[in-house]
């Protein structure tokens, strides 16, 4: 019987606390030992629900505890990098959440890090462990459509965050694109050569205030050749719109929005079905299952997780990519290093 994977949650805001509910109740092979946050409300609210052993408001106290085999960071991006190196120093496996961080020497920083003490890292993009994309990626890999020559993705919010969110998040292009970046690299296993962002404020105009934008298209060129076009807003009315095509010489695959039901009713004046689901953690609950449940497996088998320190430095250096094309207004090359 393969040992249980002993772990520690830092950071206990929505996606931690989506994490720690998972590894408790969802994940076979992982023991929760302890979490961290400084928030003491949020301490207080798992510590009523979960029986856990460590509840501490400094992170450091899981690091230097020697039950604990890895740790889950869901702390504020700008604490991930700084959190990162620390727990690889301490010997910790690290499961982190996206962006590494939001300047690329920090990144660096912290991937050195990780590469140094020689600890299996692995990043959360989700995306890539949704059933649909997988399968969608499987029918372009597989040679079903041909060659691929447009990849289209639609990533749609059903509201804004609060403005207090957006003043630390890094802008919808860290934020929010970052998935769509690592998704258009995860479909084709092809790196982008270049990119033109352009976009507005056109959900709430006091967004602008703190230099950012809620409505982005984004076009970009494959190194082999292909083409495609990512469009983000902060709101649609209508629920959380999530879309992909990808189309070829032979053929195109896509994928649709999910629903709470499949049923549509059709009459002699319209056709009516329910909207797509509301929320990304009901859109996506499976993948974060299954991106926990990699983790635990790579780690328990001693294999690399297939989410590197790579893929989340590569999706940062697009967003960033993108953030200098919004200024320039023009084309930015990609650098793969």
């Amino acid at each position: 019987m393969k040992k249980e994977v002993n772990v520690g949650v830092i950071g206990l805001g929505r996606i931690g606390k989506l994490h720690l509910h998972n590894i408790i109740a969802q994940i076979p092979g992982i023991k929760l030992i302890g979490v961290s946050d400084i928030i003491e409300n949020s301490l207080q609210e798992v510590s009523q629900k979960y029986d856990i052993p460590i509840i501490k408001n400094d992170y450091r106290y899981l690091l230097d505890n020697k039950e604990i085999d890895a740790v889950v960071i869901c702390s504020s991006t700008d604490t991930h990098a700084k959190i990162m190196i620390e727990a690889a120093q301490a010997g910790k496996d690290i499961f982190c959440e996206k962006p590494i961080a939001l300047d690329l020497k920090e990144i660096n920083r912290a991937l050195e890090a990780v590469k140094t003490e020689g600890i299996k890292l692995q990043i959360g993009f989700n995306r890539r462990f949704d059933p649909s994309f997988m399968k969608a990626k499987e029918m372009v890999q597989s040679g079903k459509i041909g060659k691929p020559h447009i990849v289209k993705i639609t990533s749609r919010d059903p509201a804004p965050p609060p403005i207090e969110y957006i003043k630390v998040s890094g802008g919808i292009f860290l934020d929010m694109t970052v998935h769509d970046f690592d998704m258009i690299r995860y479909l084709l296993d092809d790196e982008v050569k270049e990119l033109m962002a352009v976009g507005s404020c056109l959900v709430n105009p006091e967004i602008s205030k703190y230099n950012d934008i809620d409505t982005a298209i984004i076009t970009f060129q494959y190194k082999n050749g292909g083409w495609g076009i990512i469009d983000n807003s902060r709101q649609a009315v209508y629920g959380y719109d999530q879309r992909i095509e990808v189309f070829g010489s032979e053929g195109c695959v896509q994928v649709a929005n999910q629903k709470p039901t499949e049923v549509s009713l059709y009459g002699a004046e319209s056709t009516t079905s329910d909207k797509p689901l509301y929320f990304f953690l009901e859109r996506y609950n499976e993948s974060y299952i299954n991106e926990m449940k990699h983790f635990v497996d790579c780690i328990q088998n001693d294999r690399n997780p297939s989410v590197s320190g790579y893929d989340g430095k590569m999706a940062a250096i697009m967003g960033y990519a993108a953030k200098e094309s919004f200024s320039k207004k023009e084309f930015v090359g990609i650098k793969n290093n």
